[in-house]
């Protein structure tokens, strides 16, 4: 349990930086605790947590953000892409309420914002000057800030921002967009890995100096190591190259930063190994399910599990794999958190599983089928992944049906060769049935009979294409022209096979039921 202060309004700004976000009225004291992050939707109902930071998509006017803020009393802060429009009437309704009306840039999505606010939130992740354990990275990166006097961002071997101290506004448009978006611009990556910094950086010991010109600040990195592992890297916005001591400092600064990223990684396998175990256990069902719920925070009435699984080519590295389908999964839970803040999320295997409470409604699978949509909207095609949408369970004894449901719904799509798509369990019911029955088809080794049997027989000794000829007679409701035209054959040709077929394996096709035999048959253990 993290019984530390929350972060305030104001501490959060001094992080971020005016770069980024400043204040665009204030109802004098910035000093409310911040609880949380909410997106608002006008389209549904609006629950402010109190102290919570509401992201105002779509909220323009003056006259919106009135009414918003009016309706969110409980909020620490809105915040509004700039330009933001502030008239007297907003100025008053922000000392009515406390709530503070913050700008952000135009150049941050909004998935960015959230993104980098519940980062900076979790885990007691901002703290108070002289509060809280000195191993928190982001204290870490702000105590190297005041030892060189320059802005610091810590990142993983992927480049990706781990942490970031203050006064980021003090560097160049670069390190503002890579704070943003959390991790290094692709093209200063090929830019670094041109000018061969990479490989000197991770050669050396000790700090390495970059100018990089064309306006941008210079820069100074220094690797963060365990022994010969490589675990990330310290980069500091510089103007010119650091002092002697500046620079012992700085690497002895990457020392503790290497213990921290260990005890870190060591914290996070085992709290992913324990959510994704109190996950599975609700998924099953059974008698530890309601403990297994309590312990994630779960509601446990009104439920969907959604099953989300990348579909691009597997990594050739293992290893990358895992990261890209943890990342994917972090990705999932974040969506998901961000409709229902008791929604939970884990990966089981290679499919993330969320487990989404729905107040009720009367449409609580089709709204859960458009959070998937929206997930797979919001990742797009650089992660390329189906998402199957279980059934509504009551009650957690139902919860392993939901789960069964959302698989055979994503087995469905994967059968499809789909990809970027969501599906409920209705919208593939029928198709999940003919997989069920094929499974116990393969499972008792059993064969196709009767006249089938015969059509299959005849073809492999013959090398004819009778079975493909029935089916295109079937698919086409028995209309001789349209079944010939896709089988690319004279209607002549395809009347007389379709004779020749029916001697052969007795099918009367008048018959309704030996029609739906013989189809099913077709479907389920193909030609």
């Amino acid at each position: 349990m993290n019984d530390r202060p929350l972060a305030s309004v104001g501490r959060i700004l001094q992080d971020l930086g005016t770069t980024v976000m400043d204040v665009a009225a204030s109802p004098g004291d910035l000093g409310t605790e911040v609880s949380g992050v909410h997106i608002y939707d006008p389209l549904d109902e609006l629950l402010v947590p109190p102290g919570a930071i509401v992201l105002a998509v779509g909220v323009h006017t003056a006259a919106e953000i009135g009414r918003l803020l009016r309706s969110a009393r409980e909020a620490a802060a809105i915040v509004v892409k700039v330009p933001v429009e502030i008239d007297e009437h907003v100025r008053a309704t922000v000392l009515e309420t406390g709530v503070a009306v913050l700008g952000l840039t135009r150049a941050a999505s909004w998935a960015q914002v959230a993104a980098l606010l519940r980062s900076l939130l979790a885990e007691g992740g901002i703290e108070e000057p002289g509060e809280g354990p000195q191993g928190d990275l982001f204290a870490l990166a702000n105590a190297v800030c005041a030892l060189l006097d320059a802005p610091v961002t810590i990142e993983d071997r992927s480049t990706r921002v781990l942490a970031f101290s203050g006064r980021q506004e003090e560097a160049d448009a670069g390190r503002v967009e890579t704070v943003l978006g959390r991790r290094v611009p692709e093209r200063f990556q090929r830019m670094l890995d041109d000018l061969g910094f990479f490989k000197r950086l991770y050669q050396s010991r000790d700090p390495v100096y970059l100018e990089l010109g064309d306006g941008n600040i210079n820069r100074v990195a220094v690797a963060v190591r365990s022994g010969d592992e490589i675990l990330g890297s310290i980069w500091v916005a510089v103007r010119e190259p650091l002092s002697e001591q500046r620079q012992r400092a700085l690497a002895d600064a990457a020392k503790i930063v290497a213990l921290q990223l260990l005890r870190e990684r060591a914290g996070a396998d085992t709290q992913r190994r324990l959510r994704a175990d109190l996950l599975s256990t609700v998924l099953a069902g059974g008698s530890d399910a309601a403990e297994a719920a309590g312990r994630l925070g779960v509601a446990t009435t009104r439920l969907c599990v959604l099953a989300a699984q990348l579909t691009g080519q597997p990594d050739d590295d293992p290893a990358r794999g895992e990261s890209d389908r943890q990342r994917f999964c972090d990705a999932f839970a974040l969506h998901v958190g961000a409709i229902h803040p008791k929604a939970a999320a884990a990966l089981v295997g290679s499919v993330a599983y969320a487990v989404l409470p729905l107040t009720a409604g009367g449409d609580e699978e089709e709204r859960a089928v458009r959070v998937a949509q929206s997930f797979l909207a919001r990742i797009g095609p650089r992660h390329p992944a189906n998402v199957g949408v279980g059934r509504l369970a009551a009650h957690l004894g139902e919860v392993a049906r939901s789960r069964a449901d959302a698989d055979r719904a994503l087995r469905v799509l994967r059968s499809r060769s789909a990809s970027g798509q969501a599906a409920g369990y209705p919208d593939v019911h029928f198709e999940s049935l003919l997989m069920q029955v094929a499974d116990v088809v393969t499972a008792e080794e059993q064969a196709p009979t009767g006249p089938y049997h015969k059509l299959l027989a005849y073809d492999a000794e013959h090398g004819s294409d009778l079975v493909a000829t029935l089916g295109a007679y079937l698919d086409a409701f028995g209309d001789v022209n349209l079944a010939c035209a896709r089988v690319h054959v004279h209607a002549n040709t395809f009347r007389y096979r379709l004779k020749r077929l029916l001697e052969i394996s007795g099918l009367d096709l008048s018959d309704p039921d030996a029609r739906l035999t013989v189809m099913l048959q077709m479907r389920i253990f193909g030609p």
